[in-house]
């Protein structure tokens, strides 16, 4: 149970895994300001950034929850370096069956709704896991631009155009799971550049030490195209961001 060797290898020097700066993480936190002591449940928690940092900036406690070992690492040595390995751990699974033990106030999933099957399922599972009174986090990306062919929609990695909202549709089917929206924050195409075109780093210079690797030509086919295929469509049409919702 990993994920692909492609993922880590664009992703390689990243510590966040989505299209968020740290300076929007940072944003987030103090948009919600979680009182020291607070217990974060992270599905899908990548290399764990946004638990250790919150719990150094913030005094959170949690748990992240990934099936990377490669991430997982990864987080482990930031939560080490942070100083905060005390107040927050890392577990090896799949976070789609994941439910706390204890109630937590702060449930998310930042931009892997995969899990739950889509939003709505996603939802769901973090409720199960959430206090009364408690927040979820939801990353979800959504189109930015309506995308006028089915090539537009390809190029965002999307099979058809249903497969994403536009940003007031997604606020409202937020509103039709029964949540408040009571904060958000978005990435703007700046962000989505640095998280993009970070990976085409990445991808030369694994491919520069590995060659003759397995991956070697796929890699390089994706870091052919990737450049032109980001100017043209995602960064044009894919709007993201970080949704904060309350049970009503």
């Amino acid at each position: 149970m990993d994920l692909p060797r492609s993922f880590t290898i664009r992703e390689s020097s990243h510590r966040i895994c989505n299209p968020f700066t740290s300076e929007k993480l940072a944003l987030l936190g103090q948009t919600i300001s979680p009182v020291p002591g607070t217990r974060l449940l992270d599905l899908a928690s990548g290399k764990g950034e946004m638990l250790c940092t919150w719990a150094r900036d913030h005094g959170v406690t949690g748990t992240g929850v990934d099936i990377s070992t490669v991430f997982l690492h990864a987080a482990r040595e930031r939560a080490a370096e942070l100083g905060v390995a005390d107040r927050v751990d890392f577990v090896h699974a799949d976070a789609s069956g994941h439910v706390a033990d204890d109630p937590v106030g702060i449930a998310a999933c930042i931009g892997a709704t995969w899990i739950g099957s889509g939003v709505a399922g996603t939802v769901e599972l973090l409720r199960r896991s959430l206090a009364p009174g408690g927040m979820m986090l939801i990353g979800e990306p959504y189109w930015r631009r309506e995308p006028e062919d089915q090539a537009t929609v390809e190029g965002c990695h999307m099979a058809r155009k249903d497969d994403l909202l536009t940003l007031p549709e997604l606020l409202q089917q937020f509103g039709d799971l029964g949540c408040d929206v009571v904060e958000m924050v978005v990435a703007d195409q700046d962000s989505w550049d640095r998280y993009v075109a970070a990976q085409w780093l990445n991808i030369r210079r694994w491919l520069d030490a590995n060659p003759d690797d397995e991956l070697a030509d796929e890699m390089r086919a994706e870091l052919t195209a990737a450049p032109v295929q980001h100017a043209r469509y995602q960064r044009e049409y894919l709007g993201w961001g970080v949704f904060v919702l309350m049970d009503r």
